[in-house]
């Protein structure tokens, strides 16, 4: 799957507001975001599992199946048995603690989508001497602190450090596969992000959390449009 990074929902059942987080997914996509992941630090697999087959479905009955991808954070073996149960999970994203990359490429297969989260100095790292034909984009940031991830962005010295634009513009420049910046990020930072050269932005609570998860999604689509 060409996987379309421009607008890009990461949520979980704890950042809904209670709301059942399909829903929440249909206005993102009724509004114009290209890519959900699933990622929940509080819900066992099980409901995951369900999470995933929910959200298949509203991307199924929207007609977006095809270019919407689907991920699950860090878990490869829930997006193994969502294939097993035939929901359409298109791939996962992992970090620096989760099961490496070339394994997740390994098991899903070269027409899945695997992303990687890590330190900026450590994607460039991987940019210099990581095989990327295993990887299909970079998560990077935080471009602000956010409660949503406590531990995003922290150094070896357990400093939370966000990410500056000149950071992401260097990453962007010599990355050949595409960036997706988050991190706290609201509609009055999607043009910087845009400056960045990067292939698209990442929220939870900008959307997830909002009163209205369609009009925010669509704000956030608009601005990056223009």
């Amino acid at each position: 799957m060409n996987v379309d990074i421009s607008a890009y929902l990461v949520v979980g059942r704890e950042n809904t507001q209670g709301r059942p987080i399909e829903r929440v997914v249909e206005d993102a996509v009724k509004a114009g975001f290209t890519c959900i992941q699933i990622r929940s630090k509080t819900a066992s697999a099980v409901e995951i599992l369900e999470d995933c087959r929910k959200c298949a479905s509203i991307i199924a009955n929207l007609g977006k199946s095809e270019t919407v991808a689907l991920l699950v954070n860090d878990r490869l073996d829930i997006a193994l048995a969502a294939r097993e149960e035939g929901i359409k999970v298109d791939g996962v994203h992992v970090g620096q603690k989760d099961i490496p990359f070339s394994v997740c490429r390994k098991f899903l297969g070269k027409d899945a989508v695997v992303g990687v989260s890590a330190p900026i100095k450590d994607l460039i790292n991987y940019v210099h001497n990581a095989d990327l034909s295993l990887i299909d984009y970079f998560g990077a940031g935080p471009l602000h602190k956010t409660d949503t991830k406590p531990d995003s962005g922290m150094d070896e010295n357990g400093h939370r450090r966000t990410r500056t634009i000149e950071e992401l513009t260097e990453l962007a420049k010599i990355s050949s596969v595409p960036v997706v910046v988050g991190g706290g990020v609201k509609t009055c930072d999607i043009e910087n992000i845009k400056k960045t050269g990067a292939g698209g932005f990442f929220v939870v609570s900008a959307v997830a959390g909002a009163e209205n998860p369609y009009q925010a999604a669509k704000e956030l689509c608009d601005a990056w449009k223009s």
